[in-house]
């Protein structure tokens, strides 16, 4: 059940722009907040009980209440706003509180990594953070000054392009570092 409401929540974070772009002539928000308050809290119900694991889900669930309570369409195009801010808070939390979020996810493949590796992932994580940041900024100057095709083409697929080339950057770079083309220093 829980990989199931994770994949339900890529699939509706990847089609949300396109949904409020498309639905809000035929959905009011509050069906909107029922969608998406539904498969949070399903995530909050099945997410295992580790520190911080609850925050995301609990302020998605508290934007869907607002949504609902409200019923904005204006309130809708905040959502990437959010999620970017979550996920800056998770992995700059991790930054904080250790180790970080792209050195959980070495671990997981290499369990023992030597100190550069450990201080590459680490970089890494920073520059995660910095992407959050500008998408999240970049995502709520369009909800606040732009009309919402711009919304919708940034947040449903430059973003998304954007986070390609940061992933694919990030793998040319890692290859560089584990063949020692490249010195990483910090």
């Amino acid at each position: 059940m829980k990989r199931l409401i994770g994949v339900g929540l890529l699939l509706v974070g990847a089609v949300y722009p396109f949904a409020v772009y498309y639905g809000t002539e035929h959905f009011a928000p509050w069906q909107f907040a029922l969608l998406l308050g539904s498969l949070w809290l399903g995530r909050a119900l099945t997410s295992e009980r580790r520190p911080g694991s609850l925050i995301t889900p609990l302020v998605a669930i508290g934007f869907c209440l607002l949504l609902g309570a409200f019923n904005s369409p204006l309130l809708l195009r905040w959502y990437p706003v959010l999620i970017s801010a979550s996920m800056l808070g998770l992995f700059g939390l991790s930054l904080i509180y250790g180790p970080p979020i792209v050195e959980r996810l070495a671990r997981m493949r290499e369990a023992e990594l030597p100190d550069v590796a450990v201080r590459y992932t680490r970089q890494v994580t920073e520059v995660w953070c910095w992407f959050f940041l500008g998408n999240g900024l970049m995502a709520a100057g369009l909800t606040l000054w732009a009309p919402l095709s711009w919304w919708t083409l940034y947040t449903g697929l430059i973003s998304y392009g954007l986070m390609a080339l940061l992933f694919a950057g990030e793998w040319i770079v890692r290859r560089r570092v584990r063949s020692g083309e490249l010195k990483w220093n910090t």
